[in-house]
């Protein structure tokens, strides 16, 4: 591991050579303070087995918060919360255990599920014992409740001590004619369909996985739910959720709708317009039991003062949690999380080093928030949203960095979620000094836009820019850039493989991320608060 850091290193400053970028306000130490180098070392720390895949409440926490609040002294910045670097975030980790396969049973027989290869099912109740008997399911669409899109999916339909079986994605995903297309909305996403089954008082709620529509496989689903989740303390100790929340994969949903006597046609019927939702007359029963560990995780706040507008506030924000220690892929434990998102925390602590050696400091400060829990559901974005250190209306935006580009230089750089703000034009400028473009995502139907910490801070009103990488790179082929994505989807993302090695090439994460500063600098030397575009779902939130 050493030797491989050292390589790593020496590599980063040949990298530097011939790196792009720009002048944020012709302060040329400040932009070349970012630098290959300085990813590499971070990024080699971070990731490293010593910090045990950085889950929350582990010995992995610990080394990554002490390693971000000394990095964030030495670079000579404030404690962003009093005297202390750190937000607590209480929290409780939940150690599901269904009590055995999942059975569905119906007049024509039974279709038993084995755990973790067919089904996950965890729940949110922080209760010893959670017990499901004889749950009737019901197959309700997508779970969509969305009266803007004359859309509701439990249009006269009593779910309470029912369990919902729903689909993943919105029908835009389907028909361009509904929703937003191809651009996933939050009614999409799974979290939202959990969220709806609770509102509307099911027992339980069931995703049918399917891999176009969700963009991720079942080997994501099995390794996210195998582990102890984590939530926050809630003061009814989330007894207003479902009792128990899952997925089963697609061909289980089949055996589940042949048992019930119905085509799996049926789910084509779901995404028109009016389907009402089938009882499936199949009951199901299942006892789950809990680990129950209550404690804090925490959040990472590093504040740069400003001058005249100090209590006006720039966040630049990155998870630093990963999935810790978990199931073994071929002999290998550790889910390092190096791409996933030591890059992201790298990126902070280059930034705070880029402010930190401007010439002039900027008028607003700029905090630099480390998040925890990301993984486990935003927990720390949303922690934070809900008790924000820095007034809301007071914070002007918010620059999220998740999962940065590790495959060089590219003519342009990705925005998700393109035309919701103004911040796309302050994008859009900084990546003309570096003769740049900014393009939207290539597939919105995989709601990135909701994926990530900087969707809590949209959810409260504050402007948020999210950047990806790139597609077309600057020295390779037209297929370099989407080819390493898709490879890191399939064979990296939440595995254990997603490690700092020889194949990382960082010029371009360093040109990303001092665009990004570049919009930070003009950020904090002007007074106007950028807004939401006119149709952006968030636009009143701010007002």
């Amino acid at each position: 591991m050493k030797s491989l850091y050292l390589v790593m290193c020496l590599a980063a400053l040949a990298a530097c050579k011939g790196t792009g970028g720009n002048d944020a306000n012709s302060d040329s130490t400040a932009i070349k303070a970012i630098d290959s180098a300085g990813f590499a070392k971070d990024i080699g720390k971070l990731a490293s087995d010593e910090f045990q895949g950085r889950k929350p409440f582990t010995i992995g926490e610990e080394k990554a918060i002490n390693y971000l609040e000394q990095r964030f002294k030495e670079i000579g910045l404030e404690p962003g919360n009093g005297n202390s670097y750190f937000q607590e975030v209480p929290m409780v980790e939940l150690t599901s255990q269904p009590d055995g396969p999942l059975v569905f049973k119906g007049k024509n027989g039974s279709v038993s599920l084995p755990y973790l290869d067919e089904y996950v099912i965890a729940t949110r109740r922080v209760q010893e014992k959670v017990t499901i008997s004889n749950s009737e399911l019901v197959f309700a669409g997508f779970g969509i409740v969305a009266p803007e899109y004359n859309w509701n999916d439990y249009e006269g339909l009593d779910v309470k001590g029912k369990t919902v079986v729903v689909m993943v994605n919105d029908p835009g995903f389907y028909d361009k004619s509904l929703f937003k297309g191809k651009t996933m909305t939050y009614y999409g996403r799974w979290t939202y369909k959990f969220e709806e089954a609770a509102r509307q008082g099911a027992t339980g709620v069931i995703i049918i996985h399917d891999m176009g529509p969700a963009s991720y496989g079942w080997a994501v689903v099995r390794s996210g739910w195998s582990k102890p989740r984590l939530d926050l303390q809630t003061p009814d100790d989330n007894m207003s959720r479902a009792a128990m929340e899952g997925w089963i994969s697609r061909a289980s949903a089949q055996k589940l709708f042949k048992l019930a006597g119905v085509s799996d046609s049926l789910m084509n019927e779901a995404k028109k317009r009016g389907f009402k939702a089938v009882p499936l007359h199949v009951t199901t029963s299942l006892v789950i039991t809990n680990k129950i560990k209550k404690s804090s995780s925490h959040n990472v706040i590093a504040k740069w003062p400003g001058t005249d507008l100090k209590n006006e506030y720039i966040i630049y924000s990155a998870h630093w949690d990963h999935l810790g220690v978990g199931e073994a892929i071929k002999g290998d434990s550790i889910y390092n999380g190096a791409a996933d998102n030591a890059s992201g925390s790298a990126a902070l602590l280059q930034l705070a080093t880029g402010f930190s050696k401007l010439k002039q400091r900027p008028r607003r400060s700029i905090l630099f928030i480390a998040l925890t829990g990301e993984e486990q559901g935003l927990l720390g974005s949303e922690y934070y949203a809900s008790h924000p250190v820095y007034p809301l209306d007071s914070t002007v935006v918010d620059i999220n960095m998740d999962v940065l580009n590790f495959f060089g230089r590219t003519k342009d750089i990705t925005i998700i979620g393109l035309g919701q703000s103004d911040l796309d034009d302050y994008a859009a400028a900084a990546a003309k000094k570096q003769g740049r473009i900014i393009v939207p995502e290539t597939n919105p139907s995989n709601g990135w836009f909701f994926r990530s910490d900087h969707f809590n801070f949209a959810k409260v009103g504050v402007p948020a820019l999210y950047p990806g990488s790139g597609n077309i790179s600057v020295f390779h082929d037209t297929a370099w850039a989407p080819t390493h994505m898709t490879n890191y989807g399939h064979e990296r993302y939440h595995s254990p493989a997603d490690q700092l090695d020889s194949t990382w090439e960082f010029s371009g994460m360093v040109e990303d991320v001092r665009l990004l500063f570049d919009v930070g600098v003009t950020l904090g030397s002007e007074s106007k608060f950028p807004g939401w575009k006119q149709g952006s779902e968030f636009k009143n939130k701010r007002k």
